[in-house]
């Protein structure tokens, strides 16, 4: 543990910074259950799926191709099903969807953890910027198919990141969202990482009007040094792993608070945002619910136009 997770200590939940996906699930009996995971080869997401392994839990691995993600679940040595699902393409999160209802089980969690980071030059797909499509939008064709099979206490939990405070000033540019006027890499993160806040924000809501004991949480993992920093420039990348020995989580630190929020039985929170195992408080653009609520019906419309 560094010195500075060390002082950091832990918080309500017991819980801290330094604390390790295996520390918060330490004792939990996971049989039985079903956990989908995307982005499982590498980094936080495939942390997740040997943690969730390693407790009982059947996890559903998600990643761009079906033998990549068995990949993933043979290294982690867990016992899952692997499924195809890029998030950039519309088609494959379809065949994703259908996979997943062929297994015919409920899904106790859906940890939606991949990503892609500060993409040096704007790149776009079916008219929206690549970061926006694929860290929110890719995610919500994803989970909004997948409702029906989530369990009556089943959790839905979104990486986001602290980054959605770098988002555009006014929070989403729904005037803007192909990134044409004006692209800017780590803006254009901020801003997905932001619907994917309030994405859970939203969702959280609808739950709840709906009566049902489901959950759906946003979490910042920390800053860590993982395969999602490959398209920082090489001397940006080299003064993020030079930071690592005193300020940077570990994978096993950084996957903590998603293995948590699907989890651990003392989570009863909904529509929160997440740091360190306990609760934060976001920029207050992630608390906005109008905004939340016009970015679902957006998301809709993307959607429903996708090919």
């Amino acid at each position: 543990m560094s010195l500075y997770a060390a002082l950091k200590g832990t918080g309500p939940s017991g819980f801290g910074y330094g604390s390790t996906a295996e520390q918060v699930t330490h004792d939990l009996d996971l049989k039985g259950n079903t956990y989908l995971v995307t982005g499982c080869n590498s980094g936080l997401g495939l942390e997740t799926v040997r943690v969730l392994g390693l407790r009982g839990g059947h996890v559903v691995a998600a990643a761009r191709s079906e033998e990549t993600a068995a990949r993933a679940l043979a290294g982690a040595e867990a016992t899952g099903t692997p499924v195809a699902c890029d998030l950039s393409q519309p088609a494959s999160i379809r065949a994703c969807i259908e996979s997943v209802r062929r297994l015919s089980v409920p899904l106790h969690a859906i940890v939606c953890n991949a990503g892609i980071m500060a993409l040096p030059k704007l790149q776009q797909k079916h008219g929206c910027e690549l970061q926006f499509f694929t860290n929110h939008i890719g995610h919500f064709m994803l989970v909004t198919g997948l409702l029906d099979r989530l369990a009556p206490d089943g959790r839905v939990v979104v990486v986001s990141s602290r980054a959605h405070e770098r988002a555009p000033a006014e929070g989403i540019r729904f005037d803007d969202l192909s990134g044409e006027t004006s692209y800017a890499p780590w803006a254009h993160y901020g801003q997905s990482k932001l619907a994917n806040l309030l994405f859970a924000r939203e969702l959280a809501r609808r739950f709840g009007e709906a009566g049902t004991r489901r959950t759906a949480n946003a979490l910042h993992p920390g800053v860590i040094h993982t395969n999602l920093a490959r398209h920082m420039n090489p001397v940006a990348r080299a003064a993020f792993a030079a930071m690592r020995p005193l300020f940077l989580k570990t994978i096993a630190q950084g996957a903590a608070t998603q293995c948590y929020l699907a989890t651990h039985p003392a989570v009863t929170a909904s529509g929160k945002y997440f740091a360190d195992c306990n609760e934060a408080r976001p920029h207050p653009h992630g608390e906005d619910d109008a905004m939340a609520r016009r970015l679902w019906d957006v998301s809709l419309k993307i959607v429903a136009a996708l090919p």
